[in-house]
């Protein structure tokens, strides 16, 4: 690409997801709809866990937060989304794109290292259940979820100054729905060799790390499970686990498919449906997998509820 084609960039353009005129409409209620339940269920998780005693436990705790991260990246990506899928205007300023790219990443970075946090608080539980509140005490789980958001922000913000650095762009238009690195990368017109390296160290490493603190936490759950006595005690556990797993692997899998191969964000039609599942999709089925199944948290809603309708 000659370098006459190449220039700095004050905002650029979000093709989104799809042009053909007849499917805007219905994409933009289908996900319009989909926002809407995500918002509602992960803020009226937020607020049930919040109100009821019964569920201050370092379980629910965790799944306070996991609700507030699915709200702040979704919400970060599809108001903006929303008007695009209509609007012919899709344009971005280069300092919005950067703050939306910064965020994203930060809560879904937290994210991943949440889901194996909650992992092993799972294990705990199961697997040492008269030492799980002595094991998993307040000041544990503060530190656990810190560590957390300390990795999405670190993380980020070296993914970030790297990007800040990119002089020049041979176009600003965008192919996908929000900002992205990897279509960013894909647009550069100087070497980003280091940024696409990092990006794939950086992405793997967490993905391993985090896969193994799972899978070996399901696996030795797994075991206890098998040895349990009771039937009726070994289906809820299953039915748990396996809903719980269902939701990690889908998760996981289209970040490892998106972040995780050389070569990523060459094929940006086949990234923007794959990103659709876990900046979207998961968000809004998370309260429904790991809380709203949950007999505890039923009943927690009830009293909620009827203690409403009494005042």
């Amino acid at each position: 690409m000659g370098e006459e084609n190449c220039t700095s960039v004050t905002e650029f353009i979000l093709l989104g997801l799809a042009d053909a005129p007849e499917l805007r409409v219905f994409l933009f209620l289908l996900f319009l709809l989909i926002y809407g339940v995500t918002v509602l269920g992960n803020l009226g998780m937020i607020a049930v866990i919040q109100v009821s005693s019964q569920l201050h436990t370092p379980m629910y705790f965790f799944l306070s937060h996991l609700s507030f991260v699915d709200f702040c990246y979704s919400t970060i990506i599809v108001p903006k989304m929303l008007p695009n899928i209509l609007n012919r205007d899709k344009a971005i300023s280069f300092l919005g794109c950067m703050v939306q790219f910064y965020l994203f990443c930060t809560y879904a970075i937290t994210e991943v290292f949440l889901l194996a946090v909650m992992a092993y608080d799972r294990f705990v539980a199961i697997c040492n259940p008269l030492l799980y509140m002595v094991t998993m005490s307040r000041n544990l789980c503060m530190e656990l979820v810190s560590c957390c958001y300390l990795c999405g922000t670190a993380c980020s913000l070296i993914h970030l100054c790297l990007a800040l650095q990119i002089p020049s762009y041979r176009s600003n238009v965008i192919n996908h729905f929000f900002c992205d690195l990897p279509p960013l990368l894909s647009l550069a017109c100087s070497d980003v060799t280091m940024n696409e390296l990092l990006l794939y160290i950086v992405a793997t490493f967490n993905e391993l790390t985090t896969i193994l603190i799972i899978l070996t936490s399901y696996l030795l759950i797994l075991i206890t499970i098998l040895r349990m006595r009771s039937a009726e005690g070994r289906r809820k556990a299953f039915s748990t686990c396996a809903s719980h797993l269902t939701a990690i692997l889908v998760f996981h899998g289209t970040i490892l498919f998106i972040y995780c191969r050389p070569g990523s964000g060459n094929s940006m039609d086949a990234d923007k449906v794959a990103t659709v599942f876990y900046t979207i999709v998961i968000p809004m089925l998370n309260p429904l997998i790991y809380s709203l199944r949950n007999k505890d948290v039923k009943e927690a809603l009830r009293k909620v509820v009827s203690s409403k309708m009494f005042s």
